[in-house]
């Protein structure tokens, strides 16, 4: 089993470029990659976002991309461009009388004022999708490694809540049990009370009248199916890492929670109500863990 949630670095150092890769990941139905790089790299970019879509199934992956050269590389200087900038800076500033300085500091971080002018060869490409790849693997490694750390845990946790539920399931069969001998002597007092000893209870009736009611609140079937669902979890959590079980255990939440949900609505019996709705509480708790397994 593997959590969703995650962390994961990689980097590169090559004769001419460093590359450091950092992957995040947060729970999410579907696999939604995000990727932040350089202009640079945009024609990896792709390449790259295949790469983690081959790796992983479900969540929201957050790339972030940093990418520094150590060659010598050449810049110029858009002057068209920063004269169209100041001059519109200038006239601004006339119109509205505001205080500041024209700096080159200012300057540089115009958008388009600074290009490199250095362009890369054939070679220079290669090496830089290699690297980016080397770092994208570590990193994916390193983020895969989490996930199951993470995973281990949340299967830990699973575990505890399904045999919790498991836990009570016997005792709403006891109490079940006694449900027809329960509503015989409820009867039996209310009907003694409205005839007040002026005539003779019907037994028969009386035990007929108190299984009719019983079998309305049978939930034997409920439980049968809890219990299925119950073993359906704990295959799950047991699973074999790698296999994707998360929209399984999702659906097996739901699934459990309409059993409980029957259980009190066709049982008058106050422990069994009571043992259902410890039941749902745990489904709940669940329901949450299992909206972070991939």
């Amino acid at each position: 089993m593997k959590s969703m949630t995650g962390f994961g670095k990689g980097t590169f150092a090559g004769a001419d470029f460093t590359l450091a890769v950092e992957l995040r990941t947060v729970n999410n139905r579907f696999l939604d990659v995000h990727a932040r790089m350089p202009s640079e790299l945009s024609p990896f970019e792709s390449g790259f976002k295949k790469e983690v879509q081959n790796r992983l199934k479900r969540g929201r992956v957050d790339a972030t991309v940093n990418f520094t050269q150590t060659r010598d590389v050449q810049f110029a200087v858009n002057l068209p461009l920063v004269q169209g900038y100041v001059n519109a800076l200038r006239e601004a500033q006339a119109a509205t009388g505001v205080d500041g300085a024209l700096d080159l500091s200012l300057i540089a971080r115009l958008p388009g004022a600074i290009h490199q002018t250095t362009t890369p060869d054939a070679e220079f490409e290669a090496k830089l999708g290699e690297g980016l790849t080397t770092a994208l693997v570590q990193a994916l490694d390193a983020l895969e490694a989490m996930r199951e750390t993470e995973g281990s845990s949340l299967a830990d946790e699973l575990t505890r809540r399904v045999e919790a539920i498991a836990g009570r399931l016997p005792e709403i069969e006891a109490a079940a049990a006694q449900v027809t001998e329960i509503y015989r002597q409820k009867l039996e007092r209310r009907m003694r009370d409205l005839l007040r000893d002026t005539a003779v209870l019907d037994e028969g009736r009386l035990a007929q009248e108190a299984a009719y009611l019983a079998d309305r609140s049978d939930i034997t079937e409920e439980v049968a199916r809890m219990r299925s669902h119950i073993a359906q979890m704990r295959d799950l959590v047991a699973a074999a890492a790698g296999t994707e079980v998360g929209k399984q255990m999702d659906f097996l939440t739901q699934e459990m929670n309409r059993e409980a949900n029957t259980m009190l609505s066709k049982s008058g019996d106050l422990s069994i109500s009571q043992s259902a709705l410890a039941i749902k509480a745990e489904v709940e708790k669940i329901k949450e863990q299992v909206q972070n397994v991939e």
